[in-house]
This record gives structure tokens, sequence and C-alpha cells, in this order.
């Protein structure tokens, strides 16, 4: 019986002997507390300024989180557009082992615009703490989450995109749906409808629509008359615009007002500088430049006495550009001239192949 016994009791040891041994190997941390954000308030409201980029444009603090093992605790920082459970966070790598951090105004535009907020317009964003133990993040706890409301801003200008029959001739890339990077008229500012921009067409019959974006036709805008030269923009029921013939052409374009203008353009240099070249005292008539299509600006090298010249179009003032800042760019119809503080022979380039950054250069030979 007492054989009997002892063999009984060995399972019973066995089991005894796999329990105490699981118990080794585990880790048990207790007095575990997450992190908590405590500013700023959740509700807050952020306007950022494209003038003050450099500045702080939001502090984050928090309650450490607590662990009962000595070891630094890491702390993520994760925001993401709100209400969509930080499914795609915007604020990737943020790591910090204090418990503070501070972004700029330009760090937060930039979180902002990746998360799909509309410049000059206040939209939402979630924000929360993630801590984690070393490198590995292990036993990662999560802080509350709060919402801040954030208008950010953009100092990109709008663009207004062509395709049309006469990229490929021109040196803008291929024809129509095939272009990925058309020529484009730019806005002043952002929100501005009022769109311009010198574009050449190197074709015979060009044709072309407006295009909101690089890419697609969606949005088109053509033109409200089946001539294609109308001027009115419509969107539906539209044909291709017809400038009709080849040139260089100031394309301005209103998608408020649903107009547009397609001007021919030649240009020259005039002024007391051109005096040689012109005749009389220079101011009568232009001096024509060429235009070169692999580099996009118009050149011309000639003598010029110490004095001033303007650059203008078809032999007229209409459109005309001065240089108000003395800095190499381009006024529309300023009344500073441009100034030539050495007689010389010159080559002088005229680029307005960048819409609204319009510049020239003055090169002694």
């Amino acid at each position: 019986m007492k054989r009997i016994l002892k063999l009984s009791i060995l399972p019973l040891l066995f089991l005894s002997a796999i329990a105490c041994s699981d118990d080794d190997n585990k880790t048990v941390v207790a007095d575990v507390t997450a992190p908590v954000l405590i500013s700023p308030q959740d509700g807050s409201s952020v306007v950022l300024d494209p003038d003050l980029q450099d500045n702080p444009g939001l502090t984050l603090v928090w309650n450490h989180g607590a662990y009962d093992v000595a070891t630094p605790i890491n702390y993520n920082i994760e925001i993401a557009a709100s209400g969509t459970d930080f499914d795609s966070i915007v604020s990737p790598g943020l790591t910090t082992t204090n418990r503070v951090y501070a972004f700029t105004v330009a760090e937060l535009n930039g979180i902002a615009t990746r998360a799909g907020l509309t410049p000059f317009e206040s939209g939402k964003l979630d924000v929360r703490v993630v801590a984690s133990l070393g490198d590995n993040q292990n036993l990662a706890m999560t802080s509350n989450v709060i919402t801040i409301n954030v208008t950010p801003y953009t100092t990109e200008s709008p663009k207004l995109y062509l395709r049309g029959n006469f990229t490929g001739a021109s040196g803008y890339g291929p024809d129509w749906g095939d272009n990925t990077t058309p020529p484009f008229l730019e806005a002043a500012a952002y929100g501005e409808t009022a769109f311009e921009g010198y574009i050449y067409m190197n074709v015979a019959a060009p044709e072309f629509k407006f295009i909101p974006t690089n890419v697609g036709f969606t949005g088109d805008y053509g033109d409200a008359d089946a001539t294609g030269a109308s001027g009115v923009l419509v969107q539906e029921g539209e044909t291709n615009i017809k400038p009709g013939g080849a040139g260089y052409y100031l394309i301005q374009a209103d998608t408020e007002e649903l107009t547009y203008s397609v001007t021919p353009t030649s240009w020259g240099v005039i002024g007391s500088s051109t005096a040689a070249t012109t005749g009389g005292d220079g101011w009568g008539s232009d001096a024509d430049m060429t235009y070169d299509a692999t580099s996009k600006t118009w050149k011309i090298t000639m003598p010029l006495a110490a004095g001033e010249l303007k650059f203008r179009a078809n032999n007229a003032w209409a459109i005309n550009y001065g240089d108000a800042g003395r800095d190499g760019t381009l006024d529309f119809n300023d009344s500073t001239n441009i100034n030539v503080p050495t007689a010389g022979n010159y080559v002088i380039t005229l680029d307005l192949s960048h819409p609204r950054a319009y510049t020239y250069t003055l090169t002694a030979q």
C-alpha cells in the first residue's frame, strides 16, 4: 500500500517542477502607468503663420509613463487626421525620452499638410503618445488622445496646366494625355483664380485645354464656342482652345470669371542704352530679340551704352517689364528702368518660362 502511495505522488511532483520552471521565465512588471497628455488641452486651436515658420507652433507635455524596470522610456508621438483611428500616422519617427516635445510652425504645418488639411481652413488632428521600454518598443502603453484644431498654410500658388497638340513640338514633352509634366500658368497666391504664363506653341494650328492638375483631364476647361476662340471658358460641352497659329503667347485665364485670353508676343529691348542700335535717344524703337527653344529664353547680343533699358512686347507699351528691386527679377509695367552701369557688348537674356517669376541677365562679353 505504501508503494502505491509513493507512485501516486510522482505526477504531482513532476507538474510542480514544470510550474516552477515556467514562472522563473516570466517577466513580472508591476505598477505600470501609461503616459497622460496634459498640454495642450483637448480642443485647442492653432493658426499657423507662414511669416513665422521658425517660431514655436505647438508644445506637447505629458506625464511620464511608469514601469518598475530601470530602463529608459521612449516616447513615440503619433499624429493622424482626426477620426481615422491612427490608421495613417503623419508624424513618423518622432521619438524622445523627455516628456516635452515642441514643434515649429513649419514642422506642424508639414504634418497638417500630410494629414490632408486644407490650407487656411481649420481642420482637426488627433494626437497621442506611446511609451515603450528600450529600443525594441517592449511593453508599449498608449496615452489618452487629444484633438487639436489646426489652420495650416501654403506658400505655393495654384497652377493651371495646358494639355494639347503643341507640347511635343515645342519642348514641353508628349502631346495631350501622355504628358506628365505639361506647361502651366500660375496664380499670384493661394486662393487666387487669375492665372498667367508665357507658352511657346511651335505648330501651325495649336489646340489645348486647361487642366486643374497635371494628371488626366478631370475638371478640364475648354472654349464655350465651336470656333475655340470666344475667350469664354466652360467645363461641359467645351471645345479645344485654338489660338490660330504658331507663336509665343501670353496666356491668361480666370477660373472664377470663366474667361481667358491668348496674346501673341515677340520681344525686344528699348532704352537709352540701345541708342547705338535703335537710333535717336533709344526710346523710339526696339532691338528685336530671338527666341531660343532649347533654353526657353529670348536673347540678343548687342552693344549697350551706360544708361537704362526695358523689355517690351510687340513694339508697344501694353506689355512691358522693368526691375523695381534692381535684383534681376522683372516687374510688369513698372516705371523703374533697368540700369546698365557700364558700356560694352552684352548678351541680353529674357526668361519668361517660369510663370510670375520672370527674370533677365545682362552678361558683358
